[in-house]
Order: structure tokens, then C-alpha cells, then sequence
């Protein structure tokens, strides 16, 4: 399966970290995270390197192993540095296993790469994509090492921890001549179908005689003749370190396929094996193993995961369970939890580095509490990504394009105190115990291991791996006599040489200073502070007194910090300040600089304030600026306008000439404070709308609406208005074309019908508007001319209607007519229920694919909801039982299009927009890989030579065949199905193909 992966190559392999030699890699842009509480580190998958994985930490927890490695020094292995000097041999594979293991023992990240080691073996990216099996890999790793360790002092390092003997015997019933046959082995292989445990299958092997008599008898050679005999096998040398490998892969001769064996099968902690060897003076204890590493395989024959269970022998481990336990237990016996805060919390403490898309959290916590966070902590709580998160990030990290989140580094220190003050029974870190003390020294504890992931486990736990698609697949026994000793304790020095000692002291010392920057890098923000004492108030807005270089300072802060440490340093940064200080959020607008709302909760992060990078921060006392007060908030935006009038001369008297001026207005002041700016008693005031490409309008404000304000208008900042003097002699506004606009334009209106299903006087009415009229109050003003209840107004919203009459989604009312592309002189509905909010999708679906008009149901979701959720919904308001359901998305033809495979995905994730429709189809997906088809067999009916076509639509076959369609097959795509007649073929026309 490996071929030749292993063997030396001392041209062209990889040479050190330091990149010496090796193609480039991408670099990643935050380094490695440092070791979790367990105090180890796993190893990073490659792709599919799992297995290679497993079987090194399982060599790394054998100390004899490790440390038999670590005394071959330089002057016989050489340096990954003379590699390329033409006379040096370097013995790569040794060396960068060193390398790792110093890693594993040393280095403070929370998982380690192979990539140097699988260099060495000449590994391609395709290679460490591929599964292989981890039985093969450890005999052929271990005849690498032997290759690449001759001529040195551990040329027998393999044979002297690993290798043990066999011997078989054949014993004549005649003349009791033995003969005998000796093996080595590296492993046992023992059998797991038909028996209970690794005893029996011992027994079976090494205790019980196979007889030859009867039809079965053995040629003695002494004897010369076919007598009676017995054959049996005993374990003549027992290695230090015994592999067993299971064999739970089996081929089934009836189907013709390999399957997995995934029955009950115990093997124990300890062992005795005395049974299972030749007689000998050896004491009873030299037989006697402990089990201190089981490599476990999760899946079918075709396809897996790997993981270990291993005995951290030297005690490098704390052992104490997280709170995750705590948490997922609670989740788990729950129905209901109250407090989103521990249930996003027990979700991340069960992920690798405690990190997770974003993108994934809200299913992660779907799987695990059975609700989703928009049914039940949306309304309390907020959305999660922009409040909830932001509001605890003392708690949660999330990074700097916010596509992951993370749990804080300071979590696991705060969950040790926690379970404490619970009075949850934790233990102590084992390293902090001194030695000799009560902490189990003959019983270390068990970690489980899954690739970068690792995790204390207990002993019982190991009897989970007895049975079932995952289960035990190669088990490590240790003699009970090996000893270790004391100072090899919890020190993860202990016989390391001294040149990695250095290496990886400088690789931490590198490590905490690219944290350092990154941290610094991701968690501080510059903020804009603008000093009240260097602005003047004037034209509506704030403005520098000299200049901008005087009156904004830039500041870099840690935005983990609190609001009260930001204004102590700008405290620290005003000596000359004296008396209050307040700080308040600002923005810069086109008239100006404009105070919005100020800051508040001395005791709160930035985060949790909500200061984001790049903030303009005001600083003054609150009240005035310059002896001025300052209006403050969204509702008195000042808006630059510019506003069109007749040019006066010095006398006050206008000129026929229209002039263009910028005029400052706050939002919420009325339309009619137009007419003051410019001295005029009475007049008229038109807002200017582009209707089409080349083409404008000017409409003129009501008399009614003159008290309205400038927002409710729907100007905006760059927005045109025209003044016409009420007592000009020229009645016209503006020319256009040559002629003059004197009145509303005929299309400058909206037909609101009402479908409210109400018996007012009208049924529905014209609205005046232009394209920046907002959809609420075209809704109002419709209600009132309709003489509706009051109280339709907030169990209402507007639909347009399509040329057909059908009613299309509904618009938000906080949008323009041009924002919602709504066009004037349309017709729009005036209909019972709430429009969808910013985060709500409102979807038409209808049953099957044929769609008939008028048949569409409708329906409010959340986008974040996933496809499976959405299907439910669907299902219930169409009455149907849930069942073989899924959901496809109408194409541009109105055809079914492509089916929603991705169940877990949200709405937002596909891009399911308002208005799509989709088609609730009846029949199951395939699983992920997997192909429906329509399979048809041939079979030949009546006499030869007559034939007969039975169920063939569509086809125009010969008359001489019946072709019956078989049951649809799950077929991997990879596979192919070929159905074959000794008979001229027909060639019929399937009905559909469903991939």
C-alpha cells in the first residue's frame, strides 16, 4: 500500500524548519494556539493522516521508545544542516522524529505538524490526502527506522522493545519426535469474529491442539509414514512493548464485499499471558502487561476516522475534566436552558482549539439544545454574531473578518474556579504533586487524542471501544515491571538533548512574541478623538476653530478595556482639562461633525459599548461647545441640502435668474424652515426625483405637509429643493424641454387597493408620492383616505400587485419607493399581517413541480434558519405528514430546479432570497456521495423468438423485449452498474435520472 514512502532519500528530502530546501507553504496568519488545559499537544491532520497520527502519539507516550531515540546523537545521525554537503549522510527520518517528539514534549502549541516528517518519507500532498491503515504503517515505519538506524548504536532499538518470538510444534503420537518452527512477530494479529475477547482468541491460538488424524494424518519424517499428530504454537519471547492488532476487516465470499466486524469484543487492562508461553524460570510477573495505548477506528471498511486512548505514563498530562462536561450534561438533561451564555459555551468547549466558524455556531447549538437561537433567545438577546458575541467578548473571541469564534484563553483558569465554588470534585494538576505523595503513581491517567484534540478520559470509557462502528482496532501492552523513574515525572525535559532543549526554548520565545503581535494586532483599535474645546459650532454643524491636525487626536487601545480606562488615558492626555468629561460618538457628515449618542457603563469593554475601529469620539462636557449647546442624536442629523431659488439684487428684489446654494437643515426641523432661511413669507417648495435614465421631475410639498419634517420627506443629504416665491408674476417652477412644469405629474402617484377583506366606503384609493416617499407613510396615509381602523396600522403592510393581479412579497416600510422598486402609477395592496423584518426572508412554496397560479402558500422565516427546519415549517402549514420531503428552488423556466442537498445549511448560506420560491418535492435525498437512479433489467418473455414490451414509455423498442424498471439504488458515483442481455440489446428511453 506504501510502497517505497519510506525509504531514504539523502538528496531530495526537506531539510529544517527553517525552510532550507522545501517548497514553499502558505503561511499562516495568526500563530499556533498555545497547549489547552490538558497541558498536550496533538498532532495537526494533513487531510487524511489520521492514522499516521494515532500511531505517533502512541510511540511518543512509549518513554523507553522515545528516549532509546534521543540518545542517538548528531555524530551518528547527523544534521538536517549538512544535508546537502556532498559527502555528509544524514538520516532524516530519525532526526525529524526527534524533532516531533521534542515538539510534542516541548513546544507550547496546542497541536504539532507532520509536515517535515512526511517530507522526509517523500510524502506527496496527494499522499497525505489518502487513508491508509495504521497496522501496515506501523510495520513498515518501524523497517524504515531499521533501515535508516544500521551502523549506529540503535540498530536494534526495534528488535529489542518490539520483537518477539513464536514457535510452532508438531508432536507425532508415534515416536513423540517434535518439530518446530520459529517466527518473529512485530505484532499479533488475533481474530475477532466468533470470539468474545482478546483471551479467547489467545487461548485459541497458543493453548488449544490442532489434531491430525482420520482423513487428516502428518507425514513423520522419523517414522517415514502418515501417523497421528498434534500441532500447536506458544510464544517462546515476550518483547517489552507487545502490539496486538484486531482483525476486524472481513470478506464476505456470498456477497462478494468486505465488511467491518463491529461485534463485542473485551480485552483487559492487565494481562497475564503465562498461559499463552513455553514453559520457563521466569518469574510470574515478567508476564504480566498493562494496556497503556488502544488505537480506535470510527467507520466502515471503505472509509474511517482514527483516534487514541492512551496512559500518560510520565505523568505530562493534567488530568481534570473541563466544563464542558458540567455544561453538555446540563444541555443534555434539559429540555430548556435559560442561559445562552453556558450553552454557547459548553458548544465551543467541545470543538478542536475551542474554535468554530460562525458560520457553523448557530447549527452546532441547534444539534445540542434542540431549538434555535432565533426562537428562543433572539427577542431577549439580540442576534448573536452583532450583539450577543460582541456584548461578552470577555467570554468569546471572535476574529478579525469575524468568520470564526473562539472561547478567551483565560476560560480554563475561570472554569477550574468554578467547578470548585459548585463544589465539583476536580483534581489537581498531577505535575504540581510531589512525588511520592498520594496521586496515583502505578495507575497514571488516560487522555484521548483525536488528531489536534486532546481530552482526559476515564478508564471505564475504554469499554465504549469494545464494540460498534468505533471500536478498538490495535491495542499497546507494557510489562507491569518496566519502571519509570522519579525524575522522569511530569518533566517533559527528562533525556531530551540539549540542542533541542535550545531549539525549542528559542521556538517558544519566537512563539510568544508573534502572540504578542497578533493579539495586539487583532484586539486594539485606533479611535478618532475630537477635543470639543477646538471645534465651534456653526452652519448646523461642529467644525475645527484652526484645523484638523489641532482638534483630532489618533488613539491605539486595547479594546478588551473598559470604557472608565479610555477616559482616564484621555484624562492622562488633557493635563489641561478641568471639570466633566463626557465622551460621545461622532460622525463626520457633509455639513459637518455631528454628535450622536454619548457613551455610558464606565464598567463596560469598548466591545461591549459597541466602539468599533475607526471611531470618531467627541470629547466635551456634555451640554455646549463655545457657549453653544450642541443638539446630539440621529433625530437632528443636519442634512446639507441645496436649495434652488430666484437670485435677489441688494434690494431685496428677485431676479428672473435661479440660483443654487447650500443650506444646512437638522433632519428633524420642518420643510417649511426653508422658506425662513431665505426671507420668504409664502411659497412654494418642490423636491427634485431622477423617474428614468434622462429624465426629472420636480414635485411639489402639499400645503398640508409643509409642517412635516425634511426626514419624513425622505431627503437626504445631497437632495435638491426648488423655492418658488408665491408672489413671483412668472408662475412657472422650472423649464424642462423648453416648457415649464407647473403641477404634479400624472404618474407621480400609487393605487392602493385594500385586500384587508373590510367593509370601508372606499375600496381603494390614489396616494401622491415620489421615489423617495417612505413606504410607511404611503401605508398611513392609505389607511386614513381608506377610513380603516386605527388599528389596522400595526398589523398591516403594502404588497405590489403584478400585472395579473397576483400579490408579490411585502415591502418594509422604513424604505423608499425607490429603495423597495416600487415604480409610480403601480398598484400596491394594502394586506393584514407584519412585512418581514432585516433578518426575515418571506418565501412563496407550493407542492410538487407542477405550479398552477394562485396555488403558492407563503411564509416568514429567519434566514438563518436551516434548509431542514424550513422544511418542517412548510409541512406543517401545508397539512402534510413529515415523511420522505425535500425542498428545490424554482429556476428561472418555473421549473423544479436543483434540490437543497445541504440540509444543515441556512437560508442566508444559499442565498435564498424574498420573493424565491420553492417546491416541496415528495422522496429523500441521497446521502452526501451517493446517486439516485432509475435501473431497468431485461427480461425475455413468451417463446423464442417472440417478444414482448412491457412499461416502456417514451421508447420505441423492437418487438422483442420487456424491460422493468428495478428498485432505485444508492450507487456512488464512482461505481458503474452494467446490466447485460446475451440478446440484441434494445434501447429504451428512461422516464428521468435523479442525481
Amino acid at each position: 500500500m506504501f510502497g517505497d514512502l519510506f525509504e531514504e532519500d539523502y538528496s531530495s528530502v526537506s531539510n529544517n524548519q527553517y525552510g532550507k530546501g522545501k517548497k514553499l507553504k502558505a503561511k499562516p496568519l495568526e500563530p499556533p494556539a498555545p497547549r489547552e488545559f490538558t497541558n498536550l499537544s496533538g498532532i495537526r491532520n494533513q487531510g487524511g493522516t489520521c492514522y499516521l497520527n494515532s500511531l505517533l502519539q502512541t510511540l511518543h507516550f512509549t518513554p523507553e521508545f522515545r528516549e532509546a531515540l534521543f540518545s542517538l546523537g548528531p555524530e551518528e545521525l547527523g544534521s538536517l544542516e549538512d544535508k546537502d554537503k556532498p559527502d555528509a549522510k544524514v538520516r532524516i527520518i530519525p532526526l525529524q522524529l526527534q524533532r516531533l517528539f521534542a515538539q510534542l514534549l516541548l513546544l507550547d502549541q496546542s497541536a504539532a505538524s507532520t509536515a517535515d516528517l512526511t517530507d522526509s518519507f517523500g510524502w506527496t500532498s496527494n499522499e497525505e490526502m489518502r487513508q491508509h491503515d495504521v497496522q501496515e504503517l506501523n510495520r513498515i515505519l518501524f523497517s524504515a527506522l531499521e533501515t535508516s538506524l544500521v551502523g549506529t548504536s540503535g540498530h536494534d532499538l526495534i528488535n529489542r522493545l518490539y520483537h518477539g518470538t513464536v514457535v510452532n510444534q508438531i508432536v507425532c503420537k508415534e515416536c513423540k519426535n517434535i518439530s518446530e518452527k520459529q517466527e518473529d512477530f512485530l505484532d499479533l494479529t488475533v481474530a475477532v469474529k466468533n470470539v468474545s475477547g482478546l483471551e479467547d482468541a489467545l487461548w485459541n491460538m497458543y493453548v488449544e491442539e490442532e489434531v491430525f488424524d482420520c482423513d487428516n494424518l502428518y507425514h513423520c519424517g522419523t517414522c517415514d509414514r502418515l501417523v497421528k499428530a498434534a500441532k500447536s504454537a506458544k510464544l517462546r519471547k515476550l518483547p517489552p512493548f507487545l502490539t496486538v492488532s484486531l482483525l476486524r476487516f472481513n470478506f464476505d465470499f456470498v456477497k462478494c464485499e468486505r465488511y467491518k466486524e463491529t461485534s463485542c469484543y473485551t480485552f483487559p487492562l492487565r494481562i497475564n499471558l503465562k498461559p499463552f508461553c513455553e514453559q520457563s524460570e521466569l518469574n510470574d510477573l515478567d508476564y504480566v502487561y498493562d494496556l497503556f495505548s488502544v488505537i480506535i477506528h470510527k467507520g466502515g471498511c471503505y472509509g474511517g476516522h482514527y483516534h487514541v486512548y492512551i496512559k500518560d505514563v510520565d505523568h505530562l498530562g493534567n488530568w481534570q475534566f473541563h466544563e464542558a462536561d458540567r455544561n453538555l450534561k446540563t444541555l443534555e438533561n434539559e429540555e430548556d436552558v435559560d442561559d445562552p451564555l453556558t450553552a454557547l459555551k459548553a458548544v465551543l468547549l467541545q470543538e478542536e482549539n475551542n474554535l468554530i466558524p460562525m458560520d457553523q455556531l448557530g447549527q452546532k447549538l441547534l444539534k445540542k439544545i434542540g431549538i434555535s437561537w432565533n426562537k428562543k433567545y433572539r427577542k431577549q438577546h439580540g442576534p448573536l454574531r452583532k450583539v450577543f458575541l460582541q456584548l461578552h467578548s470577555q467570554t468569546f473571541l471572535l476574529s478579525s473578518d469575524e468568520g470564526t469564534v473562539s472561547l478567551q484563553k483565560k476560560l480554563s483558569a475561570q472554569a477550574e474556579s468554578d467547578f470548585q465554588s459548585n463544589g465539583q470534585q476536580i483534581l489537581q494538576m498531577l505535575a504540581s504533586k510531589p512525588p511520592g505523595s498520594e496521586d496515583n503513581a502505578t495507575c497514571p491517567h488516560w487522555f484521548d487524542i483525536n488528531d489536534s484534540r486532546v481530552q482526559p478520559i476515564k478508564e471505564k470509557d475504554i469499554e465504549q471501544q469494545f464494540q460498534g462502528k468505533e471500536s478498538a482496532y490495535m491495542l499497546f501492552y507494557r510489562k507491569s515491571q518496566l519502571q519509570r523513574p522519579p525524575e522522569a515525572r511530569a518533566n517533559p525535559r527528562y533525556r531530551v538533548p540539549c540542542h533541542l532543549l535550545k531549539e525549542m526554548d528559542a521556538a517558544n520565545v519566537e512563539l510568544q512574541r508573534k502572540r504578542t503581535e497578533c493579539d495586539s494586532a487583532n484586539n486594539n483599535i485606533e479611535l478618532h478623538l475630537h477635543m470639543g474645546p477646538h471645534y465651534h459650532f456653526f452652519n448646523g454643524a461642529l467644525h475645527p476653530v484652526s484645523g484638523p491636525m489641532e482638534s483630532m487626536w489618533g488613539l491605539t487601545f486595547d479594546k478588551r478595556k473598559t470604557l472608565g480606562d479610555l477616559q482616564q488615558s484621555i484624562f492622562q492626555l488633557l493635563e489641561f482639562w478641568e471639570g466633566d468629561m463626557v465622551l460621545s460618538v461622532a460622525k463626520r457628515v457633509p455639513a459637518g461633525l455631528h454628535v450622536y449618542q454619548a457613551l455610558h457603563g464606565n464598567e463596560l469593554t469598548l466591545c461591549e459599548v459597541g466602539i468599533a475601529d475607526g471611531e470618531d469620539i467627541f470629547v466635551w462636557n456634555g451640554v455646549e461647545v463655545g457657549g453653544v449647546q450642541i443638539p446630539t442624536g440621529v433625530d437632528c442629523e443636519p442634512l446639507l441640502l441645496h436649495v434652488l431659488h430666484l437670485e435677489t439684487d441688494g434690494d431685496g428684489r428677485r431676479r428672473g435668474q435661479v440660483v443654487e446654494s447650500p443650506h444646512v437643515f437638522p433632519a428633524n426641523a420642518e420643510v417649511g424652515a426653508v422658506l425662513t432661511s431665505l426671507a420668504i413669507p409664502a411659497g412654494v417648495i418642490l423636491t427634485h426625483s431622477a423617474r428614468s435614465a434622462g429624465e426629472e421631475s420636480w414635485t411639489p410639498i402639499p400645503r398640508e405637509s409643509m409642517q412635516r419634517t425634511f426626514r419624513e420627506h425622505g431627503l437626504r443629504d445631497g437632495s435638491s429643493l426648488l423655492v418658488q416665491d408665491a408672489y413671483s408674476d412668472d408662475n412657472s417652477l422650472l423649464p424642462q424641454g423648453g416648457k415649464w412644469i407647473t403641477g404634479v405629474s400624472e404618474s407621480d402617484w400609487l393605487e392602493v387597493r385594500n385586500l384587508c377583506q373590510l367593509e370601508p366606503e372606499e375600496k381603494q384609493v390614489k396616494i401622491s408620492a415620489t421615489v423617495n416617499t417612505v413606504v410607511f407613510d404611503i401605508r398611513i396615509k392609505a389607511i386614513e383616505e381608506l377610513k380603516l381602523m386605527k388599528e389596522i396600522v400595526e398589523n398591516s403592510c403594502l404588497r405590489p400587485l403584478d400585472r395579473n393581479g397576483k400579490l408579490l412579497r411585502p415591502v418594509p416600510d422604513s424604505s423608499t419607493l425607490e429603495e423597495a422598486e416600487v415604480k409610480l402609477g403601480s398598484s400596491l395592496g394594502l394586506c393584514l399581517g407584519k412585512a418581514p423584518t432585516s433578518s426575515q426572508l418571506f418565501l412563496f412554496f407550493a407542492l410538487g413541480s407542477d405550479i398552477q397560479p394562485g396555488t403558492e402558500m407563503e411564509v416568514i422565516v429567519e434566514e438563518t434558519l436551516s434548509v431542514r427546519d424550513c422544511l418542517k415549517i412548510m409541512l406543517e402549514k401545508s397539512g402534510l405528514p413529515r415523511g420522505a420531503w425535500h425542498l428545490r428552488k424554482m429556476d428561472w423556466c418555473y421549473e423544479a430546479g436543483e434540490p437543497l442537498c445541504e440540509e444543515d445549511a441556512t437560508l442566508k448560506e444559499l442565498m435564498i432570497c424574498s420573493g424565491d420560491t420553492l417546491l416541496l418535492i415528495e422522496g429523500e435525498l441521497p446521502p452526501p456521495g451517493f446517486l439516485k437512479v432509475p435501473i431497468w433489467w431485461h427480461q425475455p418473455q413468451g417463446p423464442p423468438g417472440r417478444w414482448e414490451s412491457e412499461d416502456r414509455p417514451h421508447s420505441t423498442p423492437a418487438q422483442s423485449s420487456c424491460w422493468r424498471a428495478a428498485s432505485t439504488q444508492e450507487i456512488r458515483p464512482s461505481a458503474s452498474c452494467v446490466l447485460a442481455s446475451a440478446l440484441p440489446e434494445p434501447q429504451p428511453t428512461p422516464k428521468r435520472i435523479h442525481f
